[in-house]
Order: C-alpha cells, then structure tokens, then sequence
C-alpha cells in the first residue's frame, strides 16, 4: 500500500469519527429543540464537505461549496414508530450506483402518517441498520436513487425515544455520496421502500 493510500484510509476514519461526532451532538439537542439540531447538523455536514478530505465532492466542486440544499425545516415531517418484526425476515440484494449488488436483510417495517418503509440490515461485515426511501421529489427536486434516513454502519442516526421507538425524521434525510460524484458506489432505495407522497424536507437539488 502506498503512503498515498494510507493516508487516505485515514482520513476515511477521521470522517467517521468526526461523523459520529457530530450525531452524537445532535442526539442531544433533539430532546431540547429539533430546529436547533437541524441546524447543527447542516452546520456540521457543511464543514465536513466544504473542508474534509474524504468529502464525496471533487476537488473542483469543493472549491466552490458553499452549503448544501436544504428545505426548511418542517415538524410535521418528523417521526417516531416502532419497528414492527413480527413478519418474516426476507434477503435480498440491492444494486448500487456503480451496478455493484448489497446484500441486505429485511428485517422489519414502520408505519408513518406518509406511507410504510421497510427497514434493512446491511448484511456485510460490520452491518448497520439502514432505512432509504425514495419518494414523489425523486429525480426532480431530489436525488432519483434516493435519500438515507438512517444508515448506522456511518453513524447517522438520530436515536430513540425515552419509550424506545426510532427517530424518524425526514428533517434530516441526506443524499448518498454517489449523488455528488460517480465515484462513490452506494446501495439505492428498493422498489418496496418509495413513499408515493412528496417528502420536501432534508436535503435537495439545487
């Protein structure tokens, strides 16, 4: 391995610790204000890509960042469900950006006031839990792969409640890293998981 590439593998960890950070912080505004934290984070992700080296934007595009798309933040599309398990778990593969398959499990559902996602387990070393959707902004006002709304295996996760249901709240969905430059490979939202609603909150198209 060259030094080129070690340092890389570095500053990939420097990004997860400096990601995990940051929604630790958030995980404690919430309870106190959910604006407050959104704020947070979009102030938080705005650094990562504006400054870090592992940002999925080019050095080209990173020269003229500013901020990401954001729709103003929106309580009515802020959630809490249990997941419910009581169905069997089902596998599958998904195919990502670069036409590569992730094996995924499914391992339960929500049922929100916009429509039922399934919830997935990333069936690779490490795991995560991982919820993507698409939803009627899909490839107009926002990425036609889809957004993340919680994906733990990178530390996006916004908790639980004090009675133990997930924090669901779209507030702070987010582009996967492929939607900024090609090179990144990441899973896309199955068929299953599309919310025939339009969801304008987290983040947009420009």
């Amino acid at each position: 391995m060259s030094s080129d590439a070690s340092t890389d593998w570095l500053d990939l960890l420097d990004w997860r610790r400096e990601a995990s950070a940051l929604y630790a912080h958030v995980r404690e505004e919430l309870p106190q204000g959910p604006q407050e934290a959104h704020r947070l984070w979009q102030t938080g992700r705005n650094a990562l890509f504006g400054n870090h080296p592992q940002s999925p934007l080019s050095l080209e595009a990173r020269a003229a960042f500013r901020e990401l798309p954001c729709w103003p933040y929106d309580p009515a599309l802020a959630f809490s469900a249990w997941v419910d398990t009581s169905g069997p778990q089902e596998r599958l593969t998904v195919p990502s950006s670069t036409g590569q398959e992730m094996p995924l499990v499914r391992f339960g559902r929500v049922y929100l006031p916009i429509g039922t996602l399934d919830v997935y387990w990333i069936d690779v070393y490490g795991g995560g839990v991982f919820l993507p959707f698409r939803d009627a902004t899909s490839g107009q006002e926002s990425y036609g792969g889809g957004r993340y709304l919680l994906d733990t295996a990178k530390s996006a996760d916004l908790g639980s409640t004090a009675s133990g249901e997930l924090r669901l709240d779209f507030n702070f969905a987010y582009h996967p890293s492929c939607f900024y430059d090609p090179r990144w490979s990441c899973p896309l939202a199955p068929p299953q998981n599309v919310l025939g609603v339009p969801v304008r909150a987290g983040e947009r198209m420009a």
